[in-house]
């Protein structure tokens, strides 16, 4: 009697746990083994129209350089400015030993009243025979030589206030100025030192910082993958601001323009240059810096975005996404990405509007399994 009222106590409890789990599924799919569909965090894609940039690596470089070196020989008898200082157009940077170039200019300041001397004794002695020939008191040949004594006096004067002249500027290439404004480095040589004429090596290099140019490089593949995604119903970027980021990261607080693209690729490397104009009041670009700049390329009026952590890669580098089809199946999109932007890709195909990508739980699902999607919390 007891076994009996016992083995009925057991089918009782069966039948209640029976009920429960029957009651807490509540008529719902079930994922594999009977288990509940798994709940995944989807995205559901937009069109929208989307700003194509470019962040291309730069090299900062002066407007303007200008390598000062001596244009006559001498020993350097002092320095005129303090390195890494700003100078300015004509401000004098060395002065050389100018004793020998002194005489030479006085012996052909002497040569040439010399020959002004001459000419002028030449020229009376003509305009006296022109007035004689007239009243036939000289010869005609007289006269002609009259003449021609003038002309070569003339040309003797002419000589000879070239080689002043010649002189002169040698004494003024004693004393070096600076052809241009800008920041001055270090010199290469000091008091003492012993220069030449048109020497290779410069003394000291002059460059312009008040505005810069950063050169940038861009892939020939880059530009031709631009130009088909403009082809698809996009418009081209004009005059754009370009803004640039140090080596540490930071961004420069000022924006610069584009001033051109080459109308040439490099062979070597398969890339042409882009040349942007920088403000650099604070001089914090400096020539040789290695920079980054974003450049705006051109416009996509309703580009699609993808999340990154939707989009995952086969061994092969092919771009798949899961995606949430009809009746809340997963299903397995081939997906062709055209750029990166921020923490999205550029959809070229494979996906459009409206559907809705996973973008966590994708270690816990498969193709074809039933899912229970939500919608990611919008940024």
């Amino acid at each position: 009697m007891r076994s009996s009222q016992f083995s009925a106590a057991v089918r009782a409890a069966a039948g209640s746990i029976t009920l429960l789990t029957l009651a807490a599924c509540g008529g719902k799919a079930q994922g594999p083994g009977g288990m509940p569909p798994a709940q995944v965090t989807v995205v559901t894609l937009k069109t929208a129209p989307v700003t194509l940039q470019r962040e291309l690596p730069g090299l900062v470089s002066a407007r303007q350089v200008a390598e000062v070196r001596p244009q006559v020989s001498g020993i350097v008898k002092r320095v005129l400015f303090r390195e890494g200082g700003q100078v300015g157009a004509g401000q004098g940077l060395y002065e050389l030993d100018d004793a020998v170039y002194q005489v030479a200019l006085r012996s052909a300041e002497a040569a040439r009243m010399r020959a002004q001397a001459g000419y002028d004794t030449a020229k009376r002695s003509a305009e006296r025979g022109s007035e004689l020939i007239k009243n036939h008191m000289i010869s005609v040949q007289d006269n002609d030589n009259l003449q021609s004594a003038l002309h070569q006096g003339e040309a003797d004067l002419a000589t000879a206030q070239a080689v002043a002249d010649s002189a002169r500027i040698n004494v003024e290439y004693a004393h070096i100025t600076s052809p241009i404004s800008g920041r001055i480095g270090k010199s290469a040589v000091t008091a003492g030192a012993l220069v030449v004429a048109n020497q290779p090596d410069p003394l000291a290099r002059v460059q312009m910082l008040e505005t810069v140019y950063v050169d940038l490089t861009q892939s020939s593949g880059e530009w031709l993958q631009l130009q088909q995604e403009l082809a698809a119903g996009g418009k081209a970027g004009g005059q754009s601001e370009v803004h640039i980021k140090l080596e540490d990261g930071s961004d420069y607080p000022v924006a610069g323009q584009l001033q051109f693209s080459d109308v040439s690729v490099e062979p070597g490397t398969g890339s042409f240059l882009l040349r942007v104009l920088v403000p650099n009041p604070k001089a914090l670009l400096l020539p040789g810096m290695f920079v980054r700049a974003t450049i705006v390329e051109g416009e996509l009026p309703s580009g699609l975005l993808a999340p990154q952590r939707g989009i995952t890669r086969d061994p092969k580098g092919n771009a798949t996404a899961m995606v949430v089809g009809a009746g809340n199946k997963v299903e397995l999109r081939n997906v062709t990405t055209a750029r990166a932007l921020g923490d999205q890709w550029l959809v070229a195909s494979g996906l459009a509007a409206g559907d809705r990508v996973i973008v966590e739980g994708l270690q816990k699902i498969q193709p074809g399994m039933p899912v229970q999607p939500a919608e990611a919390a919008a940024k």
